[in-house]
């Protein structure tokens, strides 16, 4: 079997950073292929005028930016082709309809993420995803 595409989501948690590492190592034993590396973020909010609303825009963005650039650094270091998606939106959609988008053959994605559920055994993002795939999804611990 051969990955050509597996995506995965990244929020800036260590379970996020666990499922690039694995991601990475399952593209190299397949014969290479590539990552899709996702974040999502809340929507725009819509009843700020100017300039506060380019002020949020600008503060989420730059949040986006944070997050993703460790794991691009890991990508790169290891050699593995990738593509960036900034989505807004709820991630159980958006990383589903990425997924089928873009036709990933996988979704390796970490348990649980950076929310306010510490508590669960069982991520609710992941959870959801795990619903609404159009591919397989690996969860990784």
């Amino acid at each position: 079997m051969k990955l050509k595409k597996v995506l995965v989501p990244v929020d800036g948690s260590e379970s996020a950073k666990r499922a690039l590492t694995y991601a990475t190592g399952l593209i190299g034993l397949t014969g290479g292929g590539e990552i899709l590396l996702v974040h999502c973020h809340k929507p725009f909010p819509k009843l700020l005028g100017e300039p506060y609303l380019q002020l949020a825009i600008n503060k989420i963005q730059e949040n986006a930016e944070r997050v993703i650039a460790p794991h691009r650094g890991i990508l790169v270091k290891a050699g593995v082709e990738f593509t960036e998606c900034i989505l807004e939106g709820a991630p159980w959609d958006k990383i589903a309809e990425a997924a089928e988008i873009e036709t990933c053959d996988m979704i390796v994605m970490g348990s649980r993420g950076c929310t306010d559920f510490q508590g669960l055994v069982l991520g609710s993002v992941t959870h959801r995803v795990l619903h609404a795939a159009p591919c397989p999804v690996l969860v990784i611990r």
